[in-house]
């Protein structure tokens, strides 16, 4: 698969535009200049994966003559309700929103339904069984994700004896990446009965939390040979702590990581993760586009992917230099 600094359109799919912003709550009116008006909720500004997803929005909507009024969630579904209730009563003319959960967006996203405003999922999915309550949803396959990582922990562990002790990074609990990226992990390691999760918890995306949770695992368990972490900044607290503890990350605990961000490509390039899954985010272009045609009323696939790869330390020492984010 060739080495790929960002995700593209999938080839079915005859997209250009994206997903996600952020930044402080806009409560203006609507324009009246002609120009499209976007309401954003993002949901937060957890990482440097979403601060390269949020700059790329917020570019693109430039770019593209898009009206974009956004707001930053802090993490709590309640302020992405809030700022969608908004936006239907400021008559935006498409909202789009990376949720911070899968569930409970069914009576505001019917709200919006109601008021003729379409919605489009970014990043991030819901578990509405009404798939009418939105147009469309742009995004990674999270499940893959997982899956290619356990595929490469397979591989890389084929000679060991004996067990294989991982412990799991888990994202923001309830959300969709935690859970597809879990999920796929699982599967994939389930080949290979000698690989065992013996503790997973969530350290919410942050390199804080990672760092904490990493230091609970090292406490809690003598023998620790994996790490999966659902993504770099958790991975990167994590390294503090395994460091911390006399121990060499990359050598002593074999680290799998996924986004794929500057910092992370770094440690995978000095030897101290070991493989990232990428997850791109630069999704603003296709969210702009995709929002044109959807208040046109054109027809839209109903999941559009993203297309992206994967990386060893001699693949990120290649991409590192024209690394966008």
């Amino acid at each position: 698969m060739p080495r790929r600094t960002f995700g593209v359109v999938a080839a079915a799919v005859l997209l250009a535009g994206s997903v996600t912003a952020c930044g402080n709550s806009d409560t203006g009116e609507g324009a009246g200049d002609g120009k499209l008006v976007l309401g954003f909720s993002q949901v937060g500004a957890e990482s440097g994966w979403r601060t390269a997803n949020t700059n790329s929005i917020k570019e693109a909507a430039v770019e593209a003559g898009v009206e974009l009024k956004f707001d930053d969630a802090q993490q709590k579904q309640e302020n992405q309700i809030k700022a969608i209730r908004n936006y239907i009563q400021q008559k935006v003319d498409v909202i789009a929103f990376s949720p911070v959960v899968e569930s409970g967006w069914d009576t505001v996203l019917k709200e919006a339904k109601d008021a003729g405003i379409p919605v489009i999922l970014t990043d991030r999915a819901v578990d509405s069984a009404d798939k009418s309550l939105y147009k469309t949803f742009l995004g990674s396959d999270f499940v893959k994700e997982g899956r290619l990582s356990g595929e490469w922990l397979i591989e890389n562990k084929k000679d060991a004896t004996g067990d294989v002790n991982i412990v799991e990074l888990q994202g923001t609990t309830g959300s969709a990446p935690a859970n597809d990226r879990k999920k796929g992990f699982a599967e994939a390691i389930a080949a290979d009965p000698k690989l065992k999760v013996i503790a997973s918890q969530s350290g919410d995306f942050t390199r804080a939390g990672g760092k904490q949770v990493m230091e609970q695992f090292l406490k809690a368990h003598s023998k620790i040979d994996v790490l999966f972490a659902h993504n770099d900044d958790m991975g990167l607290g994590a390294l503090e702590a395994i460091t911390a503890a006399g121990k060499v990350p990359g050598q002593d605990i074999t680290i799998i990581t996924i986004d794929a961000v500057k910092d992370g490509m770094q440690a995978l390039a000095d030897g101290k993760f070991n493989f990232i899954a990428e997850c791109s985010p630069l999704l603003g272009p296709q969210l702009m586009e995709l929002a044109k045609k959807v208040h046109a009323g054109e027809e839209v696939p109903a999941r559009i992917e993203t297309e992206e790869t994967t990386f060893t330390q001699e693949q990120a020492k290649e991409a590192l230099p024209n690394r966008k984010y």
